[in-house]
């Protein structure tokens, strides 16, 4: 298979990622679940309507107490159809993030190609934690909370996506693989490192505090939000639904990416296209 997508193949990609998000709206809506859609999705929708012409996958935020209300939601409206993926329902499971994967069907990237685990066409979910007020704390926090992140990729993946070349990527994957090798030989905990990572990340849910985010992407800063410009949501068109997005979206997309609006050079036009990919059932139905 070709290492780039002919368009329809992504086009029914993005359909049935598209039908994750009603269904997961759908138990959203109906139980009064906050959540809102970040990154290139709010790229997409500002900038497309929809997605962004050649990405092939959807991220979705919630707070940490409706994520977990969610996830135990999802289980009991859907069990036939959908399947939880994160680190507590399969310890091989290297990322922070929660997959909502549809089952039947197949959707592996090349990075996580080795990983034991049933991966399918997904939609992307990122527990926001609350991020202490304190500066000195916060930073704290999030080193810590990034620096478990990493571990437990690398306790998987000996030898991840850098977004960078050269001597100094050579250098990098030497080192991930030296602390690869060495956490197997030592045997070090899979769920240990995940549950450190979650302690660093959800330290301060038990007390208020003025803005919430997530802290454990290839930037630990990039995706947080102070509440006043969280909150109220706003509802923007994508595809032919209407997505909730954080108030000022357009401030923290221009924070993250600076001019989102303009169209990157096409060989900056990322996806994550995949080693594996299978439509089950739905190549047929849809």
């Amino acid at each position: 298979m070709a290492k780039e997508y002919d368009d329809i193949t992504l086009h029914k990609v993005q359909r049935l990622e598209l039908e994750i998000l009603k269904d997961f709206m759908s138990v959203c809506d109906e139980y009064d679940l906050k959540y809102f859609g970040l990154a290139g999705t709010g790229i997409g929708a500002i900038r497309h309507q929809g997605f962004i012409p050649w990405d092939d996958d959807i991220d979705i935020a919630l707070p940490r107490k409706d994520f977990d209300r969610f996830l135990e939601l999802v289980q009991q409206k859907f069990p036939e159809k959908y399947e939880v993926l994160n680190t507590k329902t399969n310890v091989n499971y290297p990322l922070m993030t929660t997959r909502l994967v549809l089952k039947g069907t197949k959707f592996r990237e090349y990075a996580l190609k080795n990983i034991d685990c049933d991966f399918g066409l997904f939609l992307d979910l990122y527990p926001f934690d609350n991020l202490c007020d304190d500066e000195k704390q916060f930073k704290k926090q999030a080193r810590n909370a990034w620096f478990w992140s990493k571990i437990l990729i690398l306790r998987s993946v000996p030898h991840p996506v850098l977004g960078f070349k050269g001597f100094k990527a050579h250098l990098v994957q030497f080192i991930c693989a030296c602390v690869h090798y060495s956490m197997r030989i030592l045997h070090i905990n899979k769920f240990w490192i995940y549950k450190k990572c979650l302690n660093a990340c959800t330290k301060y849910n038990h007390q208020p505090t003025k803005r919430i985010g997530f802290l454990c992407d290839t930037n630990p800063y990039s995706n947080m939000f102070d509440l006043d410009d969280l909150y109220p949501l706003k509802k923007l068109k994508f595809e032919d639904i209407e997505l909730n997005f954080p108030k000022s979206l357009e401030k923290h997309l221009e924070y993250t990416f600076g001019d989102y609006m303009k169209l990157p050079p096409v060989e900056k036009r990322k996806n994550h296209f995949p080693f594996e990919l299978d439509f089950g059932d739905y190549y047929e139905n849809n």
